[in-house]
């Protein structure tokens, strides 16, 4: 359970970073997410899940 609310607060660190540090970027992001198509944003997110399994498959072993 430790290990997930670790995970959860670097999720939390890299969204502020973005937000906090560029946030003209994060607006023009947000923006631009609205005209993809919504089968690009779910196979872009299946793989990013994907990755995230292997990440964590291979760090943790």
């Amino acid at each position: 359970m430790g290990d997930l609310v670790a995970a959860l607060g670097l999720v939390l660190v890299l969204e502020g970073l973005i937000y906090g540090a560029f946030p003209a970027f994060a607006k023009r992001l947000a923006a631009e997410v609205l005209t993809i198509p919504e089968s690009a944003l779910r196979i872009g997110g299946i793989a990013a899940m994907a990755v995230g399994v292997v990440v964590v498959w291979l760090i943790r072993g």
